[in-house]
């Protein structure tokens, strides 16, 4: 189906304002997978925050042109699926973890951050955990000091009551033997 030159501006600008917050877009060819399997990759990337859309690759040369994502353009031919992502790691973890599982869905390029990936890094950034893990890690982390200290704390003050326990019940005996004595 062709676009007019009015729907054409406006695919361009829809895309370009996903771009313009993006960090990463990631491409994959499509060729010979089902309608079915098509719209489940849809739904896991709406799952994620993932934008997902199939562009005529002239439209999303047009729409990349003069951002960060603009080396990506000379892998934009053939039949391709556009990735694209606020989040670092989002966009590639889709498209790698449907490719695992459909064989015909192969991924080409991908852009993180202005840096152009090959099969091999997008590969690489969709096994990055992600943000909420990567926090979750850290807090550990920081975490680890100061439960070890609290740790320490208690055994020391355990070790000062066990050490205490009998010598504070000698002292009553001693007290009691004083005053007898006199």
């Amino acid at each position: 189906m062709s676009l007019n030159l009015n729907d054409k501006k406006a695919v361009v600008a829809e895309i370009s304002a996903k771009i313009a917050s993006a960090q990463t877009i990631v491409v994959a060819e499509y060729r010979g997978i089902q309608v079915g399997h098509l719209t489940q990759l849809r739904a896991k990337a709406r799952d994620q925050g993932v934008y997902l859309r199939v562009l005529k690759n002239t439209l999303a040369r047009r729409a990349v042109e003069g951002t960060a994502f603009a080396d990506l353009a000379s892998e934009m031919t053939g039949p391709l699926i556009y990735s694209i992502s606020d989040d670092a790691v989002a966009a590639a973890k889709v498209i790698s973890d449907f490719a695992k599982t459909n064989d015909k869905l192969v991924v080409k390029a991908g852009n993180y951050a202005g840096k152009t990936l090959d099969k091999a890094a997008v590969t690489a950034l969709a096994n990055i955990p992600s943000r909420e893990v990567l926090l979750a890690q850290v807090l550990g982390m920081m975490l680890v000091p100061v439960a070890s200290f609290t740790r320490g704390l208690a055994a020391l003050a355990a070790k000062k009551s066990e050490g205490e326990a009998p010598a504070a019940a000698a002292e009553p005996v001693a007290e009691v033997t004083e005053a007898a004595a006199e």
